[in-house]
């Protein structure tokens, strides 16, 4: 078993993860996927199934509403650069949808933001980045407490608008 993986194993309880991508994220999609079943996660594919030109929105909104709707504890969104992915997934209310192409930017969407779809750029990252990308975000918890204030200012906007 490869270390990435047992890693993920020990530092995490299984998560219900939805993911989605364009046709760019595609085959970062699957290696991602083949990574967390490995690991013991529970993985809901909802697209792109090949590298065959795809608009994204749906599929990211898609993601998005399974979380909101706790059907999955997490999403992941994959695109070429994962902006545009994040930004349709972040429409979905209830979704706090971060692009983490590296660990620190993982770390703190979780840690400061609560944040629960996770967006990766695949022509921006390789796998193995994106294999510790996803442990981190997976197993960080969030810190709460001043935290906790911003995130619900966050949510109020949301409400309001």
């Amino acid at each position: 078993m490869r270390a990435a993986v047992r890693g993920l194993l020990h530092s995490s309880l299984m998560a219900r993860i939805a993911i989605g991508s364009d046709h760019a994220g595609y085959e970062l999609k699957q290696h991602l996927i083949g990574f967390m079943e490995a690991a013991g996660h529970s993985v809901d594919d909802q697209g792109a199934h090949s590298t065959e030109s795809v608009d994204y929105p749906e599929v990211c909104a898609g993601v998005g509403r399974t979380v909101r709707d706790g059907n999955a504890d997490f999403g992941i969104v994959l695109g070429g650069s994962g902006q545009g992915e994040q930004l349709a997934a972040n429409k979905v209310r209830g979704v706090r949808a971060a692009l983490c192409n590296c660990l620190y930017t993982a770390r703190m969407a979780r840690e400061h933001n609560d944040a629960n779809v996770l967006s990766m750029g695949a022509r921006v990252v390789g796998t193995g980045v994106a294999e510790e990308v996803v442990k981190i975000f997976l197993t960080q918890a969030f810190e709460g407490g001043r935290h906790q204030r911003r995130v619900d200012q966050i949510t109020d906007l949301e409400a309001n608008f």
